[in-house]
């Protein structure tokens, strides 16, 4: 190691991790918002991988991206570089950590939301911002849950109540044909529809043919408290539908509950269930 002055702080809470081997090398993690790179940031990675790493590029479980074998004092000449391209660190310890999405409705057929920028403007907001411990959303645009919103501290998932337009139906049995809960019942000329079984999905309304099934409400659905690991637990259902200043003013009222009650290092979810997940909704929602 030369005598090149290193800022040993911007390395550590960016999340530059050490790696096993016996030499300096680290692995760099890089900051990405809902599993979505340019073109030019791809460019922009491939170039630095080779020039300060080995060519490589982790993905990794949180749609996040590392570049290893990086030497400690190429680092900030790495990040440096980097940022020309529009990529930037990440970040690890009691931070909120990078946010994961689907594509949503932008892409998905079966999309309700826009995770995409849901999961921008949390990161703008939240991204490693100092809690007691590390704080994990993820955004998932329906209840097909490819995201896991149920294994992270916050979950954000898409949802559509049906309402049934019994003048418009044939009683094709479509709808029943996709319903994945059983929330629907076709039979001798007559339509059954079960709320209390429906996951919000809108299957119904994709397959219908003839418009018998629209939208009655939708929204966003929250869920607290999940996360994986040693420990895993899954996340509990808060509240269903809301809109989008609702959904974000729980965020903000969840953060700042984690702030006032936490521990150090403790995971959200541990931090409801000591102080009680009626407690906790209360000072959410009022």
């Amino acid at each position: 190691m030369g005598n090149k002055t290193i800022n040993y702080d911007r390395l550590k809470q960016g999340g530059f991790l050490r790696q096993r081997q016996k030499e300096d090398l680290f692995s760099m993690r890089l900051r990405v918002v809902g599993g979505q790179l340019t073109a030019d940031q791809l460019r922009a990675l491939a170039d630095a991988s080779e020039k300060y790493g080995r060519g490589e590029v982790h993905i990794t479980a949180r749609q996040g991206l590392e570049i290893s074998y990086v030497p400690l004092d190429d680092a900030e000449d790495l990040l440096d570089e980097l940022e020309k391209g529009d990529v930037y660190q990440g970040t690890c310890g009691p931070r909120v950590r990078g946010v994961v999405a689907c594509q949503g409705n932008l892409i998905c057929p079966r999309g309700l939301i826009d995770a995409e920028d849901i999961a921008k403007k949390i990161d703008e907001k939240y991204f490693a911002m100092e809690l007691p411990g590390k704080f994990k959303f993820a955004v998932t645009g329906c209840p097909s849950s490819c995201m896991k919103p149920q294994e992270n501290d916050l979950g954000v998932m898409g949802g559509l109540e049906p309402e049934w337009v019994n003048d418009k139906c044939t009683y094709c049995g479509l709808c029943q044909t996709v319903c994945p809960v059983d929330a629907i019942k076709v039979e001798n000329g007559a339509l059954e529809f079960y709320r209390d079984k429906c996951n919000l999905c809108g299957q119904c309304l994709l397959i219908c043919p003839t418009e018998a099934w629209v939208k009655s409400r939708e929204g966003y659905t929250v869920y607290v408290g999940g996360k994986v690991g040693k420990y895993p637990r899954l996340g509990v259902k808060l509240t269903e539908l809301v809109d989008e200043d609702t959904l974000f003013r729980i965020i903000e009222r969840s953060v700042e509950f984690f702030k006032i009650e936490a521990t150090s290092g403790e995971r959200f979810g541990d931090t409801i269930q000591r102080v009680g997940f009626e407690e906790f909704k209360a000072f959410v929602l009022e």
